[in-house]
C-alpha cells in the first residue's frame, strides 16, 4: 500500500522523488543551521582574542553571504532529483544566476567599504574623511553594480556587446561633462587618504591663507585671518603649493641687530655670550647660535637663531617680545648703542684738512 502510494506520479515525478527532494531540503537546512551556530560561535570566541577587525568582518559576511549561498546550493541540489520541464529548469537556472550575482555584488561592495573604513580608521581620519569615503564608496558601488548587471545579462543570454559599446561612448561623454566634478571627487579621496591637511590646520595656498574649516567632496573652505571664508576646489588645492603650518612642531626664528661702529671691540666680544644667556633664560625657547655676522653699511651686524618649541603664533610673539626687552635692557647696562642708518659727509674747506660731519636719519 505504501509502496504503491510512493510510486504514484504527479507532473512526471513520483511521490517518493518529491519526498527525497523535501528530505534534502530539510536535512540541508538543519545541517546549515547547526554548522552556522557552532562555527560562528567558535569563530566569534577566536575573534575576540585577536586585535584585527577582519575576523568580525569575515564572520559577518559568512552569516550574511555564506548561509544564503548554502541555501541556494541545497535548493539547486534538491530540485535536481526531480524531472522538470526545460522551461522550468531554465527559470530555476536564471533565478540561481540572479541570486549568485546579487550575493557576489553585495559581498564586493561590503569588501570595498570595509577596506576603505579600515584604512581610514588606522590613519585616524575625521569627519571630512568620512564624507570623502561616502562619495567614493557610492561611486564604487555604482561601478560594481554596473559590472554585476552586465555579467548577469551576459549569463542570461543577452548580447551585451552593443550595450557595452553604448556604455563606453556614454561613459566618455559623461566623463567629459563631469571631469571637473570627478576630478574634485578623486582629489577629496586623495585628501582623505593622504591627509596633506586636516580640519583646523592653517594653510597658505599661493596668496591665500586661513584655517581649514570644512573639507567636502567638491571643495575645501578656509577661514582667513580677516574673517572671510575662502572656498577652493579640491583639485585646484592639491595642484597648488601648500604650506601647512598645522604640521609645524616648532618655529625657527632668525633675526639680526646692529650696533654702532663706535662700539669697543671688548664689548663686541661680549655680545654673543650675552645674547645666548638671554635666549636660554626664556622658557619654551631653544637657543641655536649668535654670531657677529658682517660689517654693514652703517652698523656691525649680529645674526641670532633660536627655536620656539611651540607652533602657536601667540607663544612665538610673546617669547620674541620678552627676548627683545631683555636685549634692550642688557645693551643699556653694557653701554652699547643700537645702530640706525647714518650718512657721513666730508666737507673740503681751503687748505684745512677735511673734517667729518655726520648727518643721521631714522631708517
Amino acid at each position: 500500500m505504501i509502496q504503491e502510494f510512493l510510486q504514484r506520479e504527479f507532473y512526471h515525478n513520483r511521490i517518493s522523488e518529491y519526498l527525497v527532494c523535501l528530505a534534502i531540503i530539510v536535512v540541508g537546512i538543519v545541517v546549515v543551521r547547526v554548522v552556522e551556530v557552532l562555527a560562528l560561535r567558535r569563530m566569534k570566541a577566536w575573534a575576540a582574542t585577536t586585535p584585527s577587525t577582519l575576523d568580525y568582518f569575515l564572520i559577518d559576511r559568512i552569516h550574511r553571504t555564506g548561509a544564503p549561498l548554502a541555501y541556494i546550493g541545497i535548493a539547486h541540489t534538491s530540485l535536481r532529483v526531480l524531472t522538470l520541464s526545460p522551461r522550468l529548469e531554465r527559470v530555476i537556472d536564471m533565478a540561481g544566476v540572479v541570486l549568485l550575482t546579487l550575493i557576489a555584488t553585495v559581498f564586493t561592495v561590503a569588501l570595498v567599504r570595509y577596506s576603505f573604513e579600515e584604512y581610514m580608521r588606522k590613519r585616524g581620519m575625521d569627519a571630512s574623511g568620512d564624507r570623502a569615503l561616502k562619495g567614493v564608496v557610492g561611486l564604487t558601488k555604482a561601478m560594481v553594480w554596473v559590472v554585476g548587471t552586465l555579467f548577469l545579462l551576459d549569463n542570461l543570454g543577452f548580447k551585451i556587446s552593443t550595450v557595452v559599446a553604448g556604455l563606453g561612448i556614454g561613459g566618455i561623454a559623461v566623463a567629459l561633462a563631469l571631469q571637473n566634478v570627478l576630478g574634485d571627487l578623486l582629489a577629496s579621496l586623495s585628501i582623505a587618504l593622504d591627509q596633506p591637511f586636516v580640519l583646523g590646520d592653517f594653510l597658505i595656498v599661493d596668496e591665500h591663507l586661513g584655517a581649514v574649516e570644512y573639507i567636502g567632496i567638491k571643495s575645501t573652505r578656509l577661514r582667513s585671518l580677516t574673517g572671510e571664508q575662502i572656498v577652493m576646489s579640491n583639485a585646484d588645492l592639491l595642484s597648488s603649493r601648500l604650506r601647512n603650518y598645522g604640521r609645524m612642531y616648532e618655529r625657527r626664528i632668525v633675526f639680526s641687530l646692529g650696533v654702532t661702529y663706535e662700539t669697543p671691540r671688548e664689548k663686541l666680544e661680549r655680545i654673543p655670550a650675552l645674547l645666548r644667556k638671554i635666549i636660554e633664560a626664556q622658557e619654551g625657547v631653544r637657543f641655536d647660535r649668535a654670531h657677529f655676522a658682517k660689517y654693514g653699511d652703517f652698523s656691525l651686524d649680529f645674526e641670532i637663531v633660536y627655536y620656539v618649541q611651540s607652533p602657536d603664533y601667540g607663544v612665538y610673539m610673546d617669547a620674541q617680545q620678552a627676548i627683545y626687552f631683555r636685549i634692550h635692557e642688557a645693551f643699556e647696562n653694557l653701554g652699547v648703542q643700537f645702530a640706525y642708518p647714518t650718512q657721513t659727509l666730508w666737507m673740503a674747506g681751503g687748505a684745512a684738512a677735511p673734517q667729518p660731519q655726520v648727518a643721521s636719519e631714522a631708517a
